[in-house]
């Protein structure tokens, strides 16, 4: 059985999660609008990864026998003044779910709640995966500059991202 205060927290996250995806579809429908079909593509994927990533939360806390309590999604940001500024955005943003998630462990280990540290370790280690990947398109972004040759070929490469086959919204 969850306590009250990390039921609360996971409601939290929930919504930081469903943020996340909100705020994913947000910059895929601004690159659309610039015709960068790839980084559409990566942002749209992105955005359903952020969604499962709330459906587990959902589920786990289900699963601990505590209540879901939905909140609304504030509106996202709809316009950046590049695509640097868009992965500049990308990166605060994964910095902040990560402190969100580290927030999360910190609060289970007061609450001697080892089910959800053992949970939330796996948030852990995608948050260094989710900042890596920002990071590294982030630094090609800068590399590249105001070269058009360049973000046209970035846009290619981020078109061939594909969906991960992984289940994360597993009951786990």
């Amino acid at each position: 059985m969850l306590n009250a205060n990390l039921e609360k927290a996971l409601n939290k996250q929930i919504n930081e999660e469903f943020y996340s995806s909100y705020l994913y579809l947000s910059m895929s429908a601004w690159f659309e609008s610039k015709s960068l079909l790839g980084f559409a593509n990566w942002m749209k994927l992105q955005s359903k990864e952020e969604y499962l990533h709330a459906e587990k939360f959902y589920n786990y806390v289900f699963t601990k026998g505590g209540q879901v309590t939905l909140a609304p999604i504030a509106q996202p940001k709809t316009e950046w003044k590049s695509v640097l500024d868009a992965f500049e955005n990308t990166l605060d943003h994964e910095r902040h779910i990560t402190k969100c998630i580290n927030d999360l462990v910190d609060l289970s280990l007061a609450e001697k709640d080892h089910a959800t540290g053992a949970f939330l370790q796996w948030f852990v280690n995608e948050q260094v995966e989710e900042e890596a990947n920002a990071t590294k398109i982030l630094d090609d972004l800068k590399m590249i500059g105001d070269n058009s040759y360049g973000i046209f070929m970035l846009d290619r490469e981020m078109g061939t991202r594909k969906p991960e086959t992984e289940a994360v919204a597993g009951k786990e």
